[in-house]
């Protein structure tokens, strides 16, 4: 049986597919507002209005996954789609850049619902360990295509019609998606036993990430794509347009460029993932992205020769295979790192602590680059990104996925000391992989598993 032949994911994926495809128009006619209203500090009404994004999904995703075990997913899910396609119809009657941050705040806020409940019904409609692994390269590839497709699409209609149409394609998608979602029988998150305090569902994920050597090592990931994909996503209108001296369409060609490169990697995952562990590809990613921000900064250093654009094509769509590498495998990561009742709460912590890094890097990149140029603000992205990358390495360790001994006391769940082995302290010791969770707070520790082998 074929993925597609699973009827609730066809339409999530349709909806998911419609969805993005309207939002990359919004990116890049965004981009095209700003030059516009703002002209040579396009590049800092951008990063300010991408903090502004950040800020949302950072504040919003939480809270988000905290309420996402409580309400209904499919209503919820329509609801915020249809609030972000009635948002996205007024950017055209923008003519201040105030209106541009307090509409993005708006639609912004309802995507940092929208995502992280999306993400974790995946795992609840598709079971099966190769069919979820197959969704997630196919949530990529469907990410991918639009940053491919999309700025391509732009790229067309912007040598026809007013940027501002690109808006109305947005809206449609938003509609679409909601219809998809209205058609699907979703279900709704499992229930915790109790009445779980909000705060508490509110930090559940964060606790889990800070528990979790191989999460701890993800968020050493988080920045390195923040810190390498902001140069596409902040300074490719700038650099094209204003440096340059290119035009619109060409500002589409590059950004479609980063997205051929995503899409590129993003259909051999499956097949990476069957050879390679999920650790040494993503760090690999890491690697990549490295290696490309060095290019980047490379050419950043030329003053002037017509051959600066066309060299930008490989580093560009190098930064997509990088990032590919990197955010593909996430959702295995996340699955394998929590149970069920704790997935809702893990992938909005993902959303939230991830788009922290953006949050971080998106003023960054914006304000550095317009007042100390390209070169200058690549070299910082460059060491940020290295020191992302260094702590990945550090904190992830090379065999987490091995069982492991650890104690529990003697209050503990009954039903999870089935298989344990009594210590002479009262105390019992068993060896599983770990998850954290209410039976296991902490990641078992140096000391205990030194008792583990020292007592009979």
């Amino acid at each position: 049986m074929t993925l597609f032949s699973h009827r609730e994911y066809r339409h999530l994926f349709g909806a998911q597919l419609v969805a993005l495809f309207g939002n990359g128009l919004t990116t890049v006619a965004l981009g095209l507002l700003a030059y516009q209203l703002a002209g040579p500090r396009a590049g800092a009404v951008l990063g300010t209005a991408l903090t502004i994004k950040m800020v949302a999904y950072v504040l919003i995703a939480p809270l988000a996954g905290a309420w996402a075990d409580r309400v209904p997913r499919r209503i919820a899910l329509v609801g915020l789609d249809l609030v972000r396609g009635s948002i996205v119809l007024l950017l055209p009657f923008v003519g201040q850049v105030w209106q541009i941050y307090v509409l993005i705040a708006v639609l912004q806020s309802a995507s940092a619902a929208f995502t992280p409940t999306f993400q974790a019904v995946l795992p609840d409609i598709l079971p099966d360990e190769r069919d979820y692994t197959r969704a997630l390269s196919y949530s990529q590839l469907a990410s991918s295509m639009e940053t491919l497709l999309s700025p391509l699409l732009a790229a067309v209609l912007v040598g026809v019609v007013s940027f501002h149409w690109l808006f109305t394609g947005t809206a449609v998608g938003f509609l679409l998606s909601a219809s998809l979602v209205v058609s699907s029988r979703i279900p709704d998150a499992t229930r915790r036993i109790g009445d779980t305090a909000v705060l508490d569902r509110i930090l559940a994920g964060v606790r889990i990430f800070t528990a979790t050597p191989r999460l701890r090592g993800l968020m050493g990931l988080n920045l390195v794509v923040a810190a390498v994909g902001s140069i596409v996503m902040v300074d490719t209108v700038n650099l094209v347009q204003q440096t340059l001296a290119r035009s619109e369409s060409d500002v589409a060609w590059l950004l479609a460029a980063n997205g051929l490169g995503v899409i590129t990697v993003a259909l051999s995952i499956p097949r990476l993932l069957e050879r390679i562990g999920q650790r040494t590809l993503m760090l690999t990613g890491a690697g990549v992205l490295l290696a490309a921000i060095a290019a980047a900064v490379a050419v950043s250093t030329a003053t002037n020769g017509d051959w600066r654009y066309p060299i930008l094509f490989p580093i560009w769509a190098t930064i997509g295979v990088g990032t590919g590498l990197v955010l593909t495998p996430t959702g295995r990561v996340l699955r394998r790192s929590s149970n069920a009742e704790d997935r809702p709460a893990l992938f909005a912590a993902q959303f939230s602590l991830s788009h922290a890094c953006w949050l971080l890097i998106y003023p960054t990149t914006g304000w550095l680059a317009t007042t100390l140029g390209f070169t200058t603000t690549w070299t910082v992205l460059t060491i940020m990104a290295a020191l992302g990358a260094a702590a990945a390495s550090t904190c992830w360790p090379r065999r987490d996925d091995q069982p492991l001994a650890h104690i529990h006391d003697p209050d503990a769940a009954p039903e999870h000391l089935t298989d344990t082995r009594l210590l002479p302290d009262g105390s019992h010791v068993h060896a599983h992989p770990i998850v954290i969770d209410t039976d296991h707070r902490h990641w078992p520790r140096l000391d205990e598993l030194t008792a583990v082998t020292t007592q009979p």
